[in-house]
């Protein structure tokens, strides 16, 4: 066969992620503060990129509103004030129709969404208005309305910051009794020493004999200097267990006896709940073991954690559920959550009309796409939580009405047919997103649950209310009629739940509720 060159024209189809629909796939399932932070990295990047932080919920009519009318005389031909003339940004397409109402039955159902394998590229043009202020005073409404212009107070009342409370820390706590309570210096060494060794619950992790010997001092020496440490703020410091801990606190209440001293060295025996064992090692009655229990139950077993600063971060609604005076839900954007950010096209206008080079150019129109394209991705974002949530809070509407009894089966695919949108953006949406309510803040995921069959043919019950059910029978069981997982599955199939034993025990211990074997034990132990 010979040889030769030729052209061929070949037609194909395939999909492409573009650096755009990457970064509005990330904004989709980033949480609150994965958001912020990222906006906050955009902002110090992109000179024309400003906030415009409001106050009050965000609603359907809030998010598309903004802009529309600037943008619909650009589309016309007219001259949109504060734009660049050469700028590089091609005009904008029409933005999507407005909302009437922002209740959950009346959201629309609408495929356009990041996550969409449909994807067109076609965002909208319309950016996050700032709500009405009037629905929350800002910061500076509040100052201003002070007579020291700028202090709620007044001249003389110490400004805000100077006003935060400095919390101690377990060390400095520590240092100060050590100070007054240790007078000699040699001691206050191998204090010292053995402070560096106390981690954040109180408790002594060191060795004795290291440091000793590493202080060149004698063993009863470093033991008493402990010992004195033992006897410090709070009860419980510089335990080096947990048995010491405890006895440590109940020394200082001087309710140590031998008794409840024995109950201390036999712990294990208390996980168990092996009354039996606890009440011979004791040598007390089932009512004198009862108090001694409950007061163990009273201590602190990590008491060095009260002076520590709880850095653990508050949990922050991505989304407000509140009922409307015609029965339904209203469903709004935690303004908190939702970062506001705007193009500052003034500026862009003032720095295009010096001359510059066409880097220069380039730059500020690389700049400006990238602005409006986050300023659109984050309108889109918002728009989408907020019909994935209405139509959450529609579905499951029984449990705001009612409670958690009456949360029905639901899963992704189901709110995904009902908005049309593809199955993985609903899932990125309920993914580290939280929904204030009446009945308390949960995780968008929560509400989806697998279903249990009617043993009576009816509707399916959802896996929570089941665990709800359960829950309920256990908490109300008679101490004398513990109820066994066998007698569960009867009454739960009388009352029309299709549900195997071992499915009963798996929700059991997930709740971490014990064996009826347990329970009886427990509960024999209070009569």
């Amino acid at each position: 066969m010979a040889l030769s060159a030729r052209l061929d024209l070949r037609q194909s189809q395939n999909l492409v992620m573009t650096p755009q629909l990457q970064q509005a796939i990330k904004l989709l399932q980033f949480n609150n503060l994965e958001l912020n932070e990222f906006v906050e990295a955009e902002i110090e990047q992109n000179p024309l990129l400003e906030r415009n932080d409001g106050d009050g919920p965000a609603t359907l009519e809030a998010l598309e509103a903004d802009n529309l009318a600037a943008y619909d005389k650009a589309i016309e031909g007219e001259a949109v004030p504060g734009a660049a003339a050469d700028s590089g940004w091609d005009e904008a397409p029409d933005g999507p129709d407005t909302m009437d109402r922002t209740s959950a039955e009346s959201l629309p159902a609408t495929g356009d969404d990041p996550g969409d394998s449909d994807y067109d590229n076609n965002w909208s043009s319309a950016s996050v208005e700032e709500a009405d202020p009037s629905l929350s005073p800002t910061l500076g409404s509040w100052e201003s309305a002070g007579s020291g212009g700028g202090r709620g107070g007044g001249e003389d009342m110490p400004g805000l910051e100077e006003t935060v409370r400095q919390n101690k820390t377990l060390r400095e706590h520590l240092l100060e009794q050590v100070s007054l309570d240790i007078a000699r210096p040699d001691e206050r060494i191998i204090a010292a020493d053995l402070l560096d060794s106390l981690d954040d619950a109180g408790y002594y992790t060191g060795e004795l004999q290291d440091v000793a010997e590493r202080l060149v001092c004698p063993l009863d020496a470093v033991e008493a200097v402990l010992g004195k440490l033992q006897s410090l703020d709070p009860p419980g410091i510089f335990a080096r267990t947990l048995s010491e801990c405890l006895a440590l606190q109940l020394k200082d209440r001087n309710r140590l006896d031998p008794a409840i001293q024995a109950l201390l060295d036999n712990l294990p025996l208390l996980a168990k709940r092996d009354m039996q064992g606890l009440l011979k090692v004791c040598g007390v009655d089932a009512e004198d073991m009862t108090e001694m229990i409950e007061e163990i139950r009273s201590l602190n077993p990590k008491p060095g954690l009260a002076f520590e600063p709880d850095n653990s971060e508050a949990m922050v609604p991505d989304v407000l559920v509140r009922p409307a005076p015609n029965g339904t839900w209203i469903v709004e954007l935690n303004p908190d959550t939702l970062p506001r950010v705007l193009v500052n096209n003034a500026y862009l206008s003032q720095v295009s009309r010096a001359p510059k080079h066409k880097s220069d150019r380039e730059y500020l129109s690389e700049c400006h796409q990238s602005a409006n394209w986050l300023v659109r991705s984050l309108h889109q974002r918002a728009t989408t939580i907020l019909k994935v949530a209405g139509e959450i809070v529609r579905q499951q509407d029984g449990f705001f009405q009612n409670g958690v009894q009456y949360l029905r089966p639901l899963v992704l695919r189901d709110i995904a047919a009902a908005i049309e949108m593809h199955e993985s953006t609903v899932s990125r949406v309920t993914s580290n997103k939280f929904m204030a309510t009446p009945r308390g803040i949960y995780e968008l995921k929560y509400f989806f649950t697998s279903a249990i069959a009617s043993s009576a043919g009816g509707d399916a019950l959802s896996a929570e209310a089941v665990r709800f059910k359960i829950k309920k029978l256990i908490d109300e069981e008679p101490p004398t009629k513990v109820l066994s997982d066998d007698r569960i599955v009867e009454i739960l199939r009388g009352d029309g739940v299709d549900i195997a034993r071992r499915t009963i025990a798996k929700y059991r211990e997930a709740m971490k509720i014990p064996s009826s074997v347990q329970r009886r034990r427990e509960k024999s132990m209070r009569i």
